[in-house]
């Protein structure tokens, strides 16, 4: 009995079949068995993974030919033996190490996996390590050395990471929502397929905007669709057959504390709002990319066809997803009976957001950060040096664009910023404790003045051109910077040589790009407030943690410990993790505390609770409980991290005491990061009840209700 009725899918390109279809199912099985992969043909002591009829029955071949439905003969044949050995990675990986919960063997099993994405590999002993040899042979001489990387970082990913789903079985740990996406992308493969449909359609995205906003937001889109749907069809097997406990059902269905059912639908909801995430980001981000970088016809038809490709896999997964015998389904109905509700419901006006609601004061719920905040003695010092210091930067004086002038000293004053830097830097010397306040000055003060100049007047072209002044404040060399046209620039001009003088010229450019990838975000803001559109939660999670400034605040700190913990100890996913944990946790803390001031007063939609509220459909004192868990939900994957993953990270890198020493520091540093921040929150008047000061114009434009009216990326 399936445990809940799968939900109308929003499905908005139609699938469309390869003809080529039964040539790869004749092909692939002759290559699953020259390569092993069955069970009468397996290497000595393989378990039984596959035999013959499993393979059949399961129809990579289907998948392949709905996914690239116009590539050719022999490319469908690659793609589909890709696609088998991935499968069979997965059921091998979970017979031989996740059923047995053999952690130690599974690291070693997928530390040789690498040696295999070469031209020159070494022996195989397994059928996985004997595909994957002869696939990248057959793979990568025709792509370029850009291409090559981006596929072997998606491929180790999606294998290595799967030691983090054998953590989650052997402790029975259920992750926790914004945990489960982010490495989900990794380890579920579908970032994998995004760089095999650019292979299969015969096109390459120029190198130049492939780490862009956009592009990246079209590939984990992407990606989070695939896999919600996935997790939708595969939650009977995983759940009652596998012992899985990472699929996003489950997760939900924990997380909220409700039944499968509604746990279904919750995902679902989840999937549709990525997928039209996608197709916002094609419809509104791209053509600027495109002038942006200045990309010719030839590259712009490269990008077209891609995004073609990922909504044709879209669709095609659906398909095939619905016909596999690997899933829980109705094999029964396929895509022609189940596109006609999930089309009805696409088809539904979703409204603009009706910004300035009256909502009152927030009734706060109780946070769950128990650490204590430490205050920097010298907090009172620093606050007078950065009042006079904003002064001498012009941040009290009129703007040509703003009606008043966008701060003025007593409301510098009781912001009491200079509580929140000495609370996040409580053992800072004097003058480090100032410059410390002023970066946060600025950023807040840019944080005021960006919307006052930009937001008003829906001038997304001048926001773009102060964007690109930033960096000629930022010379590498701390020399000299044009003249600041207004005290956004003054300050950071003042910031710079002072802050970055110290650094190294690694640090220096590692500082510099977190100031240019901040002040970024505010157009990714803005961008919305043109729509008058409530971001995707998901969008929202990951950008926050840039508009917040929560990346500028905490880059400090680790370029300060930059010779005490090397750059690969900061890249590990653990490290990482743990920074975006704490960030996490503060930025949905402070649109709690924020809501009244931005949904009242300013007109904001860029606000957590109101995307809680706009997802399920709920008034905000039914989101507080929802953000609130997710803080609490972060906050406690912190201190799982801190407390399991660092030592057994520090061990398996051999780390000498001095770095483990800093690592502790640093993690000790964060915890007064995030009770710093709720400190401040609860001093500060900055989100006291007070009258409106700007008011944007009245939406206009293209709204959310009319993207279902784009179709796909011509033909």
């Amino acid at each position: 009995m399936q445990p809940f009725e799968l939900p109308d899918f929003y499905v908005p390109y139609p699938a469309r079949l390869n003809p080529h279809l039964e040539g790869a199912r004749r092909h692939t099985m002759a290559w699953a068995r020259e390569m092993r992969m069955l069970d009468d043909h397996r290497d000595p002591g393989t378990p039984d993974i596959w035999d013959e009829r499993a393979l059949e029955s399961m129809d990579y071949a289907l998948l392949c030919a709905y996914t690239h439905p116009d590539c050719t003969a022999p490319e469908l044949d690659l793609i589909t033996d890709w696609y088998v050995w991935v499968f069979y990675f997965d059921d091998h990986f979970l017979e031989v190490f996740k059923r047995p919960q053999d952690q130690e063997g599974a690291r070693g099993y997928l530390d040789r996996l690498p040696l295999f994405m070469s031209l020159d590999p070494p022996a195989p002993v397994n059928a996985v390590e004997r595909g994957l040899a002869d696939l990248w042979a057959r793979t990568v001489p025709s792509r370029s050395d850009a291409w090559r990387r981006r596929f072997s970082l998606s491929t180790l990913n999606l294998l290595r990471e799967s030691l983090w789903e054998l953590a989650n079985i052997s402790t029975g740990r259920i992750p926790n929502p914004v945990e489960y996406i982010e490495m989900r992308r990794k380890v579920g493969g579908a970032p994998w397929s995004a760089d095999l449909a650019e292979h299969a359609a015969g096109v390459e995205l120029p190198e130049r905007v492939v780490a862009t906003r956009p592009l990246r937001v079209l590939k984990d889109t992407f990606a989070d669709a695939v896999h919600l749907r996935n997790d939708i069809f595969s939650y009977q097997r995983e759940t009652e057959s596998e012992g899985e406990v990472n699929n996003c059902v489950l997760v939900m269905e924990r997380f909220l504390s409700v039944a499968p059912q509604v746990a279904a639908d919750t995902v679902n909801d989840l999937l549709t709002s990525r997928l039209r995430q996608f197709e916002n980001t094609a419809v509104t981000e791209l053509p600027q990319i495109f002038e942006d970088h200045a990309l010719d016809p030839a590259e712009r038809a490269s990008v077209a066809g891609y995004v073609k490709a990922l909504q044709d896999w879209q669709s095609g997964g659906h398909e095939w997803h619905m016909r596999s015998s690997r899933y829980m389904n109705d094999r029964s109905l396929g895509m022609s009976a189940a596109r006609i509700p999930a089309l009805l419901k696409s088809a539904r006006i979703s409204l603009p957001h009706v910004p300035f609601q009256r909502v009152g004061p927030t009734p706060l719920p109780e946070f769950d950060i128990p650490y204590r905040a430490r205050v920097n003695p010298h907090r009172e010092r620093a606050g007078r040096n950065l009042l006079a210091w904003a002064r001498e930067m012009g941040m009290f004086s009129p703007h040509p664009r703003t009606p008043v002038p966008v701060w003025s000293p007593d409301r510098l004053s009781g912001m009491a910023l200079e509580v929140c830097a000495a609370s996040l830097a409580p053992d800072a010397e004097p003058e480090a404790l100032d410059l410390a306040a002023q970066w946060v000055g600025w950023g807040t003060f840019g944080d005021d003045f960006f919307p006052a100049v930009f937001n008003r007047d829906r001038d997304m072209a001048g926001a773009k051109a102060f964007n690109a002044r930033v960096p000629l404040f930022m010379p590498l060399d701390c020399g000299a910077a044009p003249s600041p046209e207004n005290p956004f620039e003054a300050a950071l001009a003042d910031l710079w040589p002072r802050t970055a003088g110290p650094m190294d010229d690694a640090g220096r450019r590692a500082f510099r790009a977190i100031v240019e990838r901040t002040v970024e975000s505010w157009l990714w803001e803005l961008n919305n407030h043109l729509q008058s559109r409530i971001p995707d939660p998901v969008d929202y999670i990951e950008m926050r943690r840039l508009t917040f400034g929560s990346e500028l605040t905490m880059g400090l700190p680790r370029l300060w410990r930059a010779k005490e913990i090397p750059a690969h100890v900061f890249e590990t996913r653990t490290l990482r993790e743990l920074a975006a944990s704490a960030m996490d946790a503060a930025c949905l803390l402070n649109d709690c505390f924020s809501y009244q001031k931005e949904i009242e007063y300013e007109g904001e939609l860029n606000n957590g609770v109101l995307a809680v509220e706009n997802f399920f459909g709920i008034g905000r004192d039914e989101a507080l409980p929802v953000v609130n868990d997710l803080i609490t939900s972060r906050r406690r994957q912190f201190e799982l991290l801190a407390a399991d993953e660092l030592p057994a990270l520090c061990d398996r890198l051999d780390l000498e005491d001095a770095v483990r020493a800093a690592l502790s520091s640093y993690v000790e540093e964060l915890r007064d990061w995030m009770a710093g921040l709720l400190r401040w929150h609860r001093e500060t008047d900055r989100y006291d009840e007070r009258e409106p000061v700007f008011r944007l114009p009245k939406p206009s434009g293209l709204g959310m209700s009319a993207f279902h009216l784009f179709t796909r990326a011509p033909r």
